[in-house]
């Protein structure tokens, strides 16, 4: 018996976490004895998120696709992209936070640079490798046919690396949301609010909160999947398919 209360305090600790989602809790650590949580609060707090983290995203990919779609259409810069992966993979979130506070300052577009930084590394490798992986076969023959080098980009080679690119995309996106939670450190409203002030909304809002941002992640990973899917070429989507049945 004693080996089920484990799973049933877990199973108990989800129900108090989605009461907290749901409706208003009173608690004994808000300001005034008030109450904490419910839909209007979770909702301002998503919606903050998603500011912050769709225009850390945009501002990623604005910055480091073109440059990447260049350097991998030119077939330059190698080394620089997968320095910058690997640079990226070694920056501590935190840290960069931090410094971005200490030496920029506080505010939203200081915060929306920080988390930037840490979308633009897996944009430009992924986009650079799916470029670079494109058959030289097929450029060369869409040259032959007269194509600029702008029309053999938008027409040969950013399709056929469509699923290299989103890779890096979803990856970006799903870093950003994750990392957007310690932007409450910095002074900015997101769900990490929850997570990060347990002494306001106590243990099942810390629960709640790292819910919240969980279902996000996993919401905007099937939309990028679904914009992937609609804009793979039939063809490779085909190839691919009869590669995995193989």
């Amino acid at each position: 018996m004693s080996e089920l209360l484990p799973v049933a305090d877990v199973i108990s600790s989800f129900g108090d976490a989605f009461d907290f989602i749901v409706s208003p809790q009173p608690s004994p650590f808000a300001a005034g004895g008030g109450e904490v949580g419910g839909p209007a609060e979770v909702l301002d707090k998503l919606v903050e998120h998603l500011k912050i983290s769709g225009a850390s995203f945009a501002l990623a990919v604005v910055v480091a696709l073109p440059v990447a779609v260049w350097l991998g259409h030119r077939g330059r810069g190698e080394g620089f992209a997968i320095a910058i992966g690997n640079a990226g993979r070694a920056i501590p979130e935190l840290a960069l936070i931090a410094f971005t506070v200490a030496f920029i300052g506080l505010g939203f577009a200081n915060v929306v640079f920080a988390l930037a930084v840490l979308g633009i590394p897996p944009i430009l490798t992924n986009t650079f490798v799916g470029i670079r992986q494109v058959n030289r076969d097929a450029v060369e023959a869409a040259r032959g046919m007269g194509m600029t080098g702008w029309e053999v980009v938008r027409r040969v080679e950013l399709p056929l690396a469509v699923p290299t690119i989103f890779t890096g995309l979803r990856t970006a996106a799903i870093n950003i949301i994750a990392t957007a939670t310690i932007a409450t450190l910095a002074g900015q409203t997101t769900l990490g609010d929850f997570i990060i002030n347990r002494n306001v909304f106590g243990d099942e809002g810390v629960l709640a909160g790292a819910m919240l941002v969980a279902a996000l992640a996993i919401a905007v990973e099937l939309t990028l999947a679904g914009i992937q899917r609609a804009l793979t070429p039939r063809g490779l989507r085909l190839e691919r398919a009869t590669s995995a049945a193989a």
